[in-house]
């Protein structure tokens, strides 16, 4: 399962994709309550998201947080591995150490499946092609 840090990187990171044709910068601030996050939350996990270049920042009385249009092509598992690493997609679903066909635990192989579509799944979907149902009001990303 993705951590809450995750989940919230992910929210973040759409938001300010679709912020993306007005060239705003977007606070801290503004994200964390358009997402509804703490801030502190919030703010290590940009700091984050901006060492592994997945979004940008400046500084500055009109600074902020944005994405370029190269950034924003990237694929969703981008996110995930700047936030939960690139292990994330090899882990036991119980959380044990030594699990693997060989040493499998009780959830191993229907976890191992649907963990697969899940990798499959945000390596093909795009940061813009999650933003776009949010700009037009068909998907939401708090509430």
């Amino acid at each position: 399962m993705l951590s809450n840090t995750c989940k919230t990187a992910i929210k973040a990171v759409i938001y300010l994709a679709t912020k993306y044709k007005s060239e705003q910068k977007i606070s801290l601030k503004e994200i964390a309550q358009y997402i509804e996050a703490s801030e502190h939350t919030v703010g290590k996990m940009v700091q984050t998201l901006v060492k592994q270049d997945v979004i940008k920042s400046s500084k500055g009385p009109s600074g902020g947080f944005y994405l370029t249009k190269e950034q924003r092509k990237q694929p969703l598992i981008t996110i995930i591995e700047a936030i939960d690493g690139k292990q994330f997609f090899k882990e036991c679903g119980l959380g044990l150490n030594q699990c693997s066909s060989s040493h499998p635990c009780p959830i191993h192989y229907e976890y191992k499946e649907s963990r697969d579509i899940f990798e499959k799944l945000v390596k093909k979907r795009r940061i813009l092609d999650l933003c776009e149902p949010v700009s037009e009001g068909q998907t939401y990303l708090a509430g």
